[in-house]
């Protein structure tokens, strides 16, 4: 009988969230990228976009009694050092500026800051293709 040889592989995935930070999707993608690095594997990118763009903004208050997920994501972010890009055109729509966007609109609140890239859909594009697996959470 011939030997079977496992060969465990790392696993490369791009992570595109759709919905708010106040919604269960958020709290599931941010478990499962938790495992996912856990686990071995690497992210190539976090997207966030649609609703998915509130996780990103400084703005949001959460009562004491929830998680602070933008909080959680923007810690996990930073002590992973991981890509987290946020859809300017779905930021934009919903006020989730950075300071050259609120300069560039001439508006007085800055919702985002470091670690979040404001960038373009074409970030989530080729993330998915460095990627082998897109994982998408919440959205329609």
């Amino acid at each position: 009988m011939a030997a079977v040889l496992l060969i465990e592989s790392v696993m490369k995935f791009a992570i595109a969230l759709f919905s708010a930070a106040h919604a269960p999707s958020s709290r599931r993608a941010l478990l499962f990228a938790q495992a996912a690095l856990a686990g071995g594997h690497e992210i190539v990118r976090l997207f966030f976009y649609q609703d998915g763009v509130h996780n990103a903004s400084d703005a949001v208050v959460t009562p004491q009694d929830e998680l602070d997920l933008p909080k959680q994501w923007r810690n996990f972010i930073a002590e992973q050092n991981l890509d987290g890009v946020v859809c300017i055109a779905a930021a934009l729509r919903r006020g989730v500026l950075n300071a050259e966007e609120a300069g560039r609109y001439q508006r007085d609140a800055v919702a985002a800051s470091a670690p979040w890239e404001l960038s373009g859909l074409g970030q989530l594009h080729d993330a998915v293709q460095d990627a082998d697996r897109l994982i998408c959470f919440g959205g329609a």
